[in-house]
């Protein structure tokens, strides 16, 4: 995934609102952030570093004091090192994108063809995607016509910041609104960001939220649209099960209070189905998992508790290590045990999702070594089938790395990959049998996914408008 930030007036510096914007997105991205600012006096300047081992702050905040701006955009990222500074007949400008392009190499041969053009390779030999992006916006004679091109050629989604030579700021949404993109405004500008939270703190009031395809110039006085928003849009789910903050929204609908409504629904549809059992505590995996078994409890009576916590100060993230084993070493380290909540208790854990089920293997190990009588799991979400195309969430090597696939493939072999849609229905037999099979290879005493009809309730935008594509399937 990732995230971005910018901010545009007339005369003030924004460095620092840029600076606190984009660590903001912190929880979105793990690899690579950066920053560039516009002056009037000064031009450009633009810095980027890794932040796989240190975070945002650590590598930026020391060369904040000599920095300045009126205009500034800045990303956290997942992929590829950004912003980039680009010269073209478009002029000189700086760019940053959110997004995945799955058919990369067929755009660079096609740009290749007429044999005037070349990309600076990165040490893989791929090039930067952004570098993609800002080539396929200088095959158009404007910013928009080159945007517009963009989300035409490109398969995948892609969100971007552009920041002109004259300090202003033009915002797009990728094509089908996968990810979102807010405006906030100031007495003195604007800003637009990822999150829609970042705005309170730094001195803006939500403005706008810009519609799938949509195009929008920043100036310090005003908003221009410059292409309107398509009709269709396919907004991810995960922006409200896992990925977002609490006190975010997407299209009107906020993060914490979705995941309340989920995790209500998830008890609810239990208790009409008798499958609700006895236990002491309801529980939510940290983080995110926390608000969805706060509904839970709420709506099945049984009482919340944490009944293990983790240690954050020295590994905020788990997964920030390259190293898988000491990804997993990490998970182990930071999960500290409440006994008096764990000793002789049956527990019912809920989690944001179940996507390869290794960690969660070594934190049911860990509970019953702490003592637990009976461990239960419910996933936030359906089992995921498919790898994600659109965003970093669920990527894998192999659709075999997700444990559901896996189970399914143990269980039936190829003509199990048949039947995925059967197989993700807990009321069939095939539904049945992976959640016996999940749960023997977990050790879950019983195991719970929420249904594609709850998550859409929680959620409650039309589901034409969201896209289920890793449960589904389907585009």
């Amino acid at each position: 995934m990732g995230g971005f930030f910018g901010a545009v007036t007339k005369d003030r510096q924004v460095v620092l609102d840029v600076f606190f914007g984009v660590d903001y997105h912190s929880h979105l991205g793990t690899r690579n952030a950066g920053m560039a600012f516009w002056d009037p006096e000064e031009g450009f300047t633009r810095e980027i570093h890794n932040i796989a081992n240190a975070p945002f702050r650590a590598k930026f905040e020391d060369n904040l004091a000599g920095t300045r701006g009126t205009s500034g955009i800045g990303c956290i990222s997942d992929s590829d090192p950004q912003p980039l500074l680009v010269r073209s007949h478009l002029g000189l400008y700086a760019i940053t994108t959110i997004g995945i392009i799955n058919n990369a190499e067929e755009l660079i041969e096609r740009y290749f063809s007429t044999h005037d053009h070349q990309f600076m390779a990165m040490s893989s030999g791929r090039v930067n995607t952004t570098e993609l992006v800002a080539a396929l916006i200088n095959q158009g004679q404007s910013f928009v016509e080159g945007i517009l091109n963009v989300q035409k050629l490109i398969d995948g989604s892609m969100s971007l910041l552009i920041m002109t030579d004259r300090g202003e700021i033009i915002a797009a949404r990728d094509r089908l609104g996968r990810t979102p993109v807010h405006v906030g405004r100031s007495a003195d500008g604007f800003c637009v960001s990822f999150e829609s939270f970042t705005f309170e703190k730094l001195g803006y009031e939500d403005n706008y939220e810009l519609g799938p395809a949509e195009i929008v110039l920043l100036e310090p006085e005003k908003l221009t649209q410059l292409s309107p928003p398509g009709e269709e849009m396919k907004i991810c789910a995960f922006l409200w099960s896992y990925y977002g903050y609490p006190n975010s929204c997407y299209e009107g609908v906020n993060v914490e209070l979705m995941r309340y409504r989920n995790g209500a629904v998830m008890a609810r549809d239990e208790a009409a189905h008798g499958t609700l059992p006895e236990v002491d505590y309801v529980a939510g995996v940290p983080d995110s998992g926390i608000p969805h078994a706060i509904g839970y409890s709420h709506e099945s009576g049984r009482p919340f508790a944490r009944p293990f916590v983790k240690y954050t100060p020295t590994w905020p993230r788990s997964f920030m290590p390259d190293s898988q084993a000491v990804r997993d070493r990490v998970a182990k380290m930071k999960q500290l045990p409440v006994p008096e909540l764990i000793e002789d208790k049956r527990l019912l854990f809920v989690d944001d999702s179940i996507v390869r089920g290794t960690q969660l293997r070594e934190t049911v190990d860990f509970l019953y070594e702490s003592g637990a009588k009976e461990v239960h799991m419910r996933s936030a979400c359906p089992p995921i089938m498919h790898a994600c195309k659109y965003l970093n969430f669920s990527r894998s090597n192999s659709e075999m790395d997700l444990i559901a696939r896996r189970t399914i493939q143990e269980l039936e072999g190829d003509e199990g990959q048949k039947h995925l849609e059967e197989y993700a229905d807990a009321k069939t037999e095939r539904g049945r049998c992976m959640l016996k099979a999940i749960c023997e290879t977990l050790g879950f005493d019983s195991l719970g996914y929420q249904s594609l009809e709850g998550l859409l309730e929680a959620i409650g935008l039309d589901r034409e408008k969201v896209c289920t594509y890793c449960w589904t399937g389907k585009e």
